[in-house]
Formats: C-alpha cells, structure tokens, sequence
C-alpha cells in the first residue's frame, strides 16, 4: 500500500473528510488559525471522526505538504486511489455519459485544474493512462480545490484500447487537434454519449488515441481559421471544450 500523503488547502482537505474519512490519519492546525470559520469546521469534521488534532507552527506546516499554500491546514491521510478500470462500462453503458480523455498530461497543475472544471461542468469520469501522466498527488487535491475526490479517474494501461471498448458501447469520441480535418467544436453535435479527448500542450495526442477518435474538433479562437490550441494552456483549453459541451446539452434539455 502507498505511504500516506500530506494533503493541504482547506477545499482539499474538506473534500477528503467528506469522501473519505477513513482514511484520515492526523490534522495539522496552524497555531492560531484555530478560530478561522473554514479552518474551524474542518476541526469538528476531524473531531467527529476521531482523528488526532496537533496544532503546529506555520512553518512546520510548509515543510510537511512542501507548499506554503496551505491555509493554515494539513491532512495526513492515505493517498487518493484511482478507480477501478471496469467502472467504465457501467458509465458507458448508460444511456447518457460525458467522458473527460487526458492524454500525457503530466503537469500537477494542469491535470488538477481539468479535474476541477470536469465536476463543474458534469464530466462523469475521467480517464488517463498509467504512464505519462500526472498521478493524484496532493497538489493535484489543492488545485483541483477538492475537485480529485468528487468523481472518478480512471487510469488504464492501454488508452487505444479503452477508446475502442467504450466506442462499441455507443460513445462517439471527439479529439482536439489542429488539423485540416478537424471541425469547429461549435459545429458537432456534443449532446449524445460523449468523450473529449485532450492532448497535451505542444505535442497533443499520440498517433494511437488520434487514429481511434470518430471526429476531431478545434476551438475556434479569434484572427486566427483554426485557432491554435497549443498557445492555450490545456486546462484552459479543457474547460472551453467542456462549456461548449454543457452549453449544448443544456440547450437541447430545454433549460437555456
């Protein structure tokens, strides 16, 4: 089992007791902080589940999560898993899915901050593969302000392989690319079973995920007939893709 993590950020930590507590094991609380509202309810949430509150020095608590980004709070807790690979044919297999696709996205912020604009626009999962990608770090928690703890994330072993199962489950998979072929993501329908597939920021997808996509798509930017999705940070780019995903969906529910 992976020795357990310093997780920080009050969101973070928040997110963690409520998902999992168990798995909590101590809190840090920074000397006088302790009647902070936010830092306050994470103490009696702690409390409640029994786990051991030390207050500590501001800079105890930078050197134990390595980031003075803490607000005032660390959480020694088990790390986050992933989900088990066979959830995916549960979620595709419904008659409705958004599916979020990472590929060789390995920078911590960027991979936290897609996760948090995946649960803000109703992504049911995410999924990524085994290497060359960012594991589910305590950064990850921060960025993604709690975001890693409300929705699965897959990592599988072979990201074609999966692409082509949940495709037989009736999933039309859409790529980000910069090519002749692409389409303007304002064009295509988004409102069926779905997946977006993101690249990482210069190289974008490998050969194989590119091959198993059904439609690739672009975002239209501005001076520019086919925009330039590699002068966007990814999770900038993921989180325009993914509100003109919701936007649609909300459009053809009849809620707009």
């Amino acid at each position: 089992m992976a020795k357990p993590s310093y997780f920080y950020g009050i969101h973070a930590i928040d997110a963690l007791l409520a998902h999992r507590p168990l798995d909590a094991l101590s809190l840090f609380v920074q000397q006088g902080r302790e009647n902070d509202s936010h830092v306050q309810d994470i103490i009696t949430q702690a409390q409640g589940y029994g786990i051991s509150i030390q207050p500590t020095q501001k800079d105890k608590l930078t050197q134990l999560c390595g980031s003075p980004q803490h607000q005032g709070v660390v959480l020694h807790a088990r790390p986050l898993a992933f989900a088990d690979e066979g959830l995916l044919d549960t979620i595709s297999g419904h008659d409705q899915c958004l599916l979020l696709v990472l590929d060789q996205i390995t920078d911590a912020h960027n991979f936290g901050a897609c996760l948090r604009t995946a649960v803000a626009m109703g992504v049911d999962a995410v999924i990524c593969p085994k290497h060359h990608a960012a594991s589910l770090t305590p950064t990850v928690a921060k960025v993604s302000v709690g975001a890693a703890e409300m929705m699965p994330i897959i990592s599988v072993t072979n990201l074609a392989r999966t692409l082509t199962q949940i495709k037989e489950a009736g999933v039309f998979v859409f790529g980000t690319a910069l090519s002749k072929d692409a389409k303007s993501i304002h064009t295509v329908d988004l409102t069926g079973k779905t997946a977006l597939v993101m690249g990482s920021e210069g190289e974008g997808m490998r050969r194989l995920t590119l091959e198993r996509c059904d439609e690739l798509v672009y975002i239209p930017m501005s001076g520019n007939e086919h925009g330039n999705l590699q002068s966007l940070n990814v999770s900038v780019a993921t989180g325009m893709a993914l509100y003109e995903v919701n936007r649609q969906r909300t459009l053809a529910a009849g809620q707009g």
